[in-house]
């Protein structure tokens, strides 16, 4: 038996939050994934959580929208109801609105995409598949300032 001590890899965890995590925030979190796995930046972790969740399953246009750009969620996917420990888990909290933002004041390291990128992310939710791949289309350049504000500071 070995004596080595292993080194513990701790990977700073980034928590996007949305309504009720089946579409904005689970979207946002493939889409930021894959493009820190695109660009081989290791020691993150990608996660999203939903402020009233009461649906069990991601929205069918996310799973659409995500494929059509060549990704998918994780397997089994479930949302997942916010909560303090994920909150205090992560490097960053990323709130879809400003209202979401506010409902969390004083809760940790939490900004809203309207401070990242100008103005807030609209839910999809109820709406045809095209307001869906807006909302991609959105994230994958948020990718950039998300990137370039709380990865590579």
């Amino acid at each position: 038996m070995s004596n080595e001590i292993k080194k513990i890899e701790t990977k700073k965890k980034i928590l996007f939050v949305c309504t009720g995590n089946t579409c904005r925030s689970p979207m946002a979190e493939v889409i930021l994934r894959s493009e820190l796995k695109k660009r081989r930046i290791k020691g993150y972790e990608v996660t999203s959580a939903g402020l009233f969740v009461a649906e069990n399953n991601i929205n069918k246009h996310v799973v659409e929208v995500l494929a059509e750009n060549g990704l998918k969620p994780y397997k089994n996917f479930k949302p997942k109801q916010l909560n303090q420990t994920l909150i205090e888990e992560s490097e960053v909290v990323i709130c879809m609105t400003h209202t979401h933002k506010i409902l969390l004041e004083g809760c940790g390291n939490v900004i809203s995409m309207k401070e990242l990128i100008g103005y807030d992310i609209p839910d999809p939710y109820g709406m045809d598949i095209d307001a869906y791949r807006l909302t991609a289309e959105i994230f994958l350049k948020a990718c950039d300032d998300i990137i370039i504000r709380y990865i590579l500071k």
